[in-house]
């Protein structure tokens, strides 16, 4: 009798947060895995999506979910948006600010994508009345929900942030981060340009956030001192108006991308400017100067783990491990012993 695989279902979002699963799927061949974009059960939110323009600049719906799905299909791995084509063994989610009734019923992992924004005030009023997490318009309680089964985050200083905002600690692990933890190899690379200074701009008016642009492209200018500048802007901005807004406020000949890899950019540069971007992580990570809304201190204290690009695979293990394991998910946590993927590499180098 052929014993049919176990079903794990990847909830994706942004390009970023779709690689990222991706690379953990990779991780599971033994396994019958499938994508969904983030969706929910909640008619309110689903009036919302279906009726006003507002979740465009999210990734429940707009070009987040076309990309990701673009992505998917030329990749060729199985979509069931919403769950509706089988029943899992496990959910690995990329998000825990909103969360499908229907799949609570699941064993869930929650995965680290990027940089948590900061706290505001409005934020903390959603958490103390404990209204849904997603109110705080922002990815402020992103891993805070302490509704996710076990929680893989970027590092031991992420680890100890979602624990005091309320997440247990016994469920988090510091895995590392796909995509940010191997920074060094973007070093090698064909980007033309080099030596400059590179600002990352941060879609945050098209997240309905305040940002006085040109204001901060004076600065960004004043910190360049002279030296050539490239911009690269964020994926989900409107191009044209921000692209007028650097021809306006920057010298001339300062380069501007909307389209590149950003790491590869980051890694030509002299200097980075940042605003709410985990970029700023790369920069960090290949020893750059950096500029960001976030404290220097804290930024190096949060800084995803550096183990050579294997996250994905720590992640993986941990997805392998619970989903086979039968009991109850305290049970599961106070067995299991967590080991980094490149500890069982050097054990086996040095056995």
């Amino acid at each position: 009798m052929v014993q049919l695989k176990k079903k794990i279902l990847f909830i994706t979002g942004s390009i970023n947060q779709t690689t990222q699963m991706h690379q953990i799927a990779e991780q599971l061949p033994d396994y019958d895995c499938w994508f969904s974009q983030i969706f929910t059960d909640s008619k309110f939110l689903k009036l919302i999506i279906k009726h006003t323009a507002i979740a465009e600049s999210t990734i429940m719906a707009g070009q987040f979910r076309r990309r990701s799905e673009e992505y998917l299909a030329n990749h060729n791995l199985q979509i069931d948006f919403g769950a509706k084509l089988n029943q899992y063994d496990l959910v690995v989610y990329c998000s825990d600010l909103i969360i499908a009734d229907s799949l609570r019923k699941y064993k869930i992992v929650w995965v680290q994508e990027g940089m948590i924004d900061k706290l505001t005030g409005w934020s903390k009023v959603v958490q103390g009345l404990r209204l849904p997490a997603y109110l705080a318009g922002n990815t402020s309680l992103n891993g805070s929900g302490n509704s996710c089964d076990i929680y893989c985050a970027a590092s031991d200083g992420y680890k100890n942030y979602f624990t005091s905002m309320g997440t247990e600690s016994e469920r988090i692990f510091a895995t590392g981060m796909p995509n940010y933890d191997n920074c060094s190899q973007y070093l090698d690379n064909d980007f033309p340009y080099r030596d400059y200074v590179m600002v990352a701009t941060t879609d945050m008016r098209e997240t309905y956030r305040n940002e006085d642009r040109p204001a901060f492209i004076r600065k960004a200018v004043e910190i360049a001192g002279g030296r050539p500048i490239l911009f690269k802007l964020h994926p989900n901005e409107n191009f044209e108006r921000a692209q007028a807004e650097i021809r306006e406020h920057a010298p001339e000949g300062t380069l501007v991308f909307q389209n590149g890899n950003t790491n590869h950019m980051i890694a030509n540069c002299i200097e980075l400017i940042t605003q709410y971007s985990t970029v700023v992580y790369t920069g960090l990570a290949l020893g750059k100067k950096v500029h960001s809304y976030f404290k220097l201190d804290e930024l190096k204290r949060l800084a995803p783990l550096q183990n050579g690009g294997t996250s994905a695979r720590n992640i993986a293990n941990i997805c392998r491990a619970y989903v086979e394991f039968e009991g109850q998910r305290d049970d599961f946590l106070k067995q299991y012993l967590y080991r980094a993927e490149e500890e069982n590499i050097l054990e086996e180098l040095y056995a």
